[in-house]
């Protein structure tokens, strides 16, 4: 399992890489399109209730979505509301994750099976993927080297949390959700966020009080990032599977890739934007 995880990630890692820095962003939102498709199909699966609504019909859902975002990353002030939506839904991802966990606590106190499910999930799988898309296609719009970025965050936090996990974790994140996060782990993914948006600003040329501001989002978009992995880790455990599904050897499906980004990009563009900043 861990050869086929380095041997995939050793193959798309550069390949992303490429695409990113080498592709228009017309093209970059097709392929992003292509991943957001691919991620509909798992979250149908992860619903566990395909009766509430069709894996076409609610792949056409995305996509019309996604046509309508294109339309209104057009517009500042609807593309800033967009976004702002989708922040607020992570803030309440935030309570939802809590209240699952406390509710696992009490039905374990009880004896009881828990039986917990998700009301309005292909309205959550809209608010998951659609902002992520449009986020990720107006960073690259903005530079490509932006979308690097806030990926080479997610990766050195990721990278971050499992060395400090491994090596400190006792004091379990959330344990009736994915009990192998500590604490520790979220310290080592903090540390580690610092270190690349310091370095990551020095290279694009954000100096002062702007650098600043990028390490404090860089710091934000990290913390929600590790909100959109333990949803996902959630949405597991809801319909007992291990992977989302089974197209990256060694990583499972495209949402087990893209559970952070569908906190981070929507947070880490709606910054960049705010802020100002630019490459």
């Amino acid at each position: 399992m861990l050869k086929q995880r380095v041997i995939t990630a050793l193959i798309l890692a550069p390949l992303f890489v490429w695409c990113v820095i080498a592709l228009p962003t017309t093209y970059i939102s097709l392929l992003f399109a292509a991943m957001i498709t691919v991620g509909a199909t798992e979250w149908v699966r992860l619903m566990g209730e395909p009766a509430v609504i069709g894996k076409y019909k609610f792949i056409g859902l995305i996509w019309l979505l996604m046509v309508l975002s294109a339309w209104v990353s057009q517009h500042t002030m609807l593309f800033y509301l967009l976004l702002t939506i989708s922040a607020l839904w992570w803030c309440y991802a935030v309570w939802l994750l809590q209240r699952y966990s406390a509710h696992v606590l009490q039905c374990e106190a009880q004896g009881e099976i828990t039986q917990f499910s998700l009301s309005a999930l292909p309205a959550i799988g809209v608010v998951l993927l659609v902002p992520t898309w449009i986020a990720m296609v107006v960073l690259h719009s903005i530079s490509p080297y932006w979308l690097l970025l806030m990926m080479v965050l997610i990766w050195g936090a990721d990278t971050g949390a499992y060395f400090a996990g491994r090596a400190f974790g006792k004091r379990k994140l959330a344990p009736q959700v994915s009990p192998g996060k500590s604490w520790e782990g979220v310290a080592g993914a903090m540390a580690m966020t610092v270190v690349v948006a310091l370095v990551g600003g020095v290279l694009l040329d954000v100096n002062g009080a702007a650098l600043f501001g990028l390490v404090i989002l860089s710091l934000i978009t990290v913390a929600f990032s590790i909100v959109g992995d333990l949803m996902e880790s959630l949405m597991k455990r809801r319909v007992g599977v291990k992977d989302s599904g089974t197209l990256l050897p060694g990583h499972g499906g495209v949402l087990d890739r893209i559970d952070s980004l569908t906190a981070a990009a929507p947070i880490f563009a709606l910054g960049v934007s705010l802020l100002g900043i630019r490459a």
